[in-house]
């Protein structure tokens, strides 16, 4: 409800939609430009989109004092998903440094066979990805390994890139050390633990239908018993460097504990970063300078095999730092629409559009898609649609994960299939294959938005709206 307007200040206007339509318009111009073509920082660009709304909230009669109340008021909604977030920091370089990550990924590595080359890439880019948070990381290191043994296996390049990156970004997105579930939960107004159980039922799916054609796909390619020197590197580097045992597993049980039980967060994520600190220094030796590093600026990974320590040295409270100044400029800008009625004014012709639960999703999967096209940025295709839809999903008693997990689906995970986006062109530069080589192959990336939409459809999975406060864990 707009408030009274104040002796001595100016009437404030209500904005039509044309109106409000401009600062959604110049922010993906700015993005499209500034990021896709300059590679600009998007925290830049998303504050220069912020600044314009604030003029345009000027001309439309709203002071600075209260632009900036809108402000505060939308990051004050996202904080507990944003302590999470710098708890996750916390414990990616804690858990590294004790060994726990490390010997997920020395046994997923030697426990799968690569008997069958494309449905075991596959797996072991899941795991490690899964164990590390990071598509990337998995995707320059063991997936470079694999790219190694498709060349000798003769296995064709594009089916090899596809299963990789597949494999990378289910691990990436299921992880709740990775960047792009925890922020989803933020854009949307839900927590991780809550919308990583309910991504399950889109994203396991997805996978093991991917893992159904890479291993069929896959018996078309002849057998071979060339292992490949880059994952023995790995193997002996891991093994030389950490001592693994089954005391290493209790960090994790730790904070499956507080999620199955539905105890608070934070407590449990620290709880297990002291018990990962504890057995660094009985297992690992690590002095405790070097694990309050390894917590403040991530585990420094000094193997001297490159490959390895690019995949370990990661983690830390300062990892999150551009995530959250990317989520602070995005709710500033958020903030000063609601606050000024123009994000009200989109949103009531959503609705118009949106009326039914099948096309309240298709909108949600087409504008976390556009979003990913126009800006490249897994970040961006999160952000803003689920800051703009959020609310409608509040007015449609639908609860914040359906949209958190649909915006994770269609927006992070489908940017690597973008050939101008930040993340293809790693890839391509990683590995050496093209986009349009690795995007027919890499089936778990478009299989998600297919099955959400048969959701919204079926209303299956589609979970009610049951507590106001989302950002804490419920059922």
């Amino acid at each position: 409800m707009k408030e009274p307007v104040r002796q001595g200040t100016r009437p404030q206007r209500t904005p039509s939609f044309g109106i409000a339509l401009i600062p959604i318009l110049m922010m993906f111009i700015l993005l499209a430009v500034g990021y896709g073509v300059y590679r600009i920082k998007p925290q830049v660009l998303l504050v220069a989109s912020a600044a314009i709304t604030g003029c345009l909230g000027w001309w439309l009669g709203f002071t600075w004092e209260e632009m900036l109340k809108g402000i505060v008021e939308s990051i004050h909604k996202a904080m507990p998903a944003i302590l999470i977030m710098l708890s996750v920091g916390i414990l990616i370089g804690s858990w590294i440094a004790c060994g726990t990550v490390p010997m997920i990924i020395y046994y997923g590595l030697k426990m799968i066979s690569p008997r069958f080359f494309l449905l075991t890439a596959c797996l072991v880019c899941s795991i490690t990805s899964l164990a590390t948070g990071t598509s990337w990381g998995t995707i320059g290191t063991v997936g470079v390994a694999f790219m190694g043994i498709a060349t000798a296996l003769g296995v064709p390049i594009g089916p090899a890139a596809g299963a990789i990156v597949s494999g990378s970004y289910f691990g990436d997105k299921m992880s709740p050390f990775s960047d792009i579930p925890n922020l989803a939960p933020v854009a949307a107004g839900s927590n991780l633990f809550d919308h990583i159980k309910h991504m399950m039922w889109s994203a396991i799916p997805a996978w093991l239908l991917s893992l159904i054609f890479y291993f069929f796909v896959g018996l078309r390619y002849g057998h071979s018993g060339i292992e490949s020197q880059s994952m023995d590197v790995i193997l002996s580097t891991l093994d030389a460097h950490f001592s693994f045992n089954l005391f290493l597993l209790l960090p994790i049980i730790v904070v499956f504990y507080f999620a199955v039980t539905k105890k608070p967060v934070i407590p449990g994520m620290l709880l297990s970063a002291l018990i990962a600190g504890i057995l660094a220094i009985l297992f690992q030796k690590s002095s405790i300078i070097t694990l309050a590093a390894a917590i403040n600026t991530g585990y420094p990974s000094q193997t001297g095999v490159e490959m390895v320590d690019k995949l370990l040295t990661r983690g830390g409270l300062m990892s999150m730092m551009e995530t959250q100044l990317i989520a602070f400029a995005a709710f500033s800008f958020g903030g000063i629409m609601q606050r000024t009625g123009m994000l009200t004014a989109i949103l009531d012709r959503v609705m118009k559009v949106a009326q039914q639960v099948w096309s309240l999703v298709l909108t949600t999967i087409i504008s976390s898609i556009l979003t990913a096209m126009v800006t490249g940025s897994s970040y961006l295709s999160m952000i803003i649609p689920g800051e703009l839809l959020a609310p409608v999903y509040k007015k449609k008693k639908l609860a914040a994960k359906n949209l958190s997990r649909i915006i994770e689906e269609c927006g992070g995970i489908v940017v690597p299939l973008v050939p101008w986006s930040m993340a293809a062109v790693y890839i391509t530069g990683t590995i050496g294959v093209s986009t349009f080589a690795y995007l027919p192959w890499a089936v778990m990336n478009y299989i998600s938005p297919i099955i959400l939409l048969f959701f919204g459809i079926t209303k299956f999975t589609m979970a009610p709206r049951i507590r106001d406060d989302e950002t804490q864990i419920g059922s």
